[in-house]
């Protein structure tokens, strides 16, 4: 097992939010394999970053894997739902991407039984992605991308035509930070959380 991925620390962490986006996110589930293109995701800047769980370096059992070497898993849960991160920059220093939304390629039918929701309220949300994959629980956190289940395919890549940034989501009362433009998605996705019906690209779904 590598004990990183040099990738999620080459460049900053809100690059390589951006870069992520059009990459193949899969899950070799225990009813097969799952995924999907990853067409939204957050950027968060460690003990800087206000709406961050490292902020003021903030360390405790749960974010420990936030502390990991780069490509480390991070999942959590919030309300009840289990959420996905993968740590970016070197080992203790806690920035990650949160995976908000992906656009279903593989396993489909798999995932519409772990999720009764057709169309795309299936994956267009962070929870909602990780019910479809069945995952519940945080057995593979501090395993690497690659290395698990999990895997970020970084060779199998659609391209978006443009990428757009607003503030995060779900992080409004978390300080100064709250409303830096740091959700970054693929412009007229239909899978991106909260679009807009006519800001959807019904033709190429946001793809060159």
């Amino acid at each position: 097992m590598s004990k990183s991925d040099p990738f999620y620390a080459s460049a900053p962490t809100g690059q390589l939010t951006k870069a992520i986006l059009g990459m193949l996110l899969t899950y070799d589930s225990p009813k097969g394999r799952v995924g999907g293109w990853i067409v939204e995701a957050e950027a968060y800047m460690g003990q800087q970053d206000s709406a961050a769980h490292a902020f003021k370096g903030r360390r405790t059992a749960s974010n420990e894997p936030l502390y990991g070497p780069p490509g480390t898993v991070y999942i959590y849960s919030i309300h009840g739902r289990y959420l996905l991160d993968v740590a970016a920059q070197e080992q203790d220093v806690p920035q990650g991407i949160l995976i908000r939304a992906i656009q279903p390629t593989i396993g489909e039918d798999i995932m519409l039984t772990n999720r009764d929701k057709s169309g795309v309220n299936l994956t267009n949300g962070p929870g909602k992605l990780m019910e479809a994959f069945g995952i519940d629980d945080k057995k593979m956190n501090f395993e690497i991308f690659g290395d698990c289940q999990l895997n970020i395919d970084k060779q199998t890549q659609k391209i978006p035509a443009a990428i757009e940034a607003s503030n995060r989501i779900g992080v409004a009362n978390q300080g100064d930070w709250a409303t830096k433009p740091l959700r970054y998605f693929v412009k007229g996705n239909p899978y991106v959380s909260g679009i807009k019906k006519r800001d959807v690209d019904l033709e190429n779904f946001g793809w060159r």
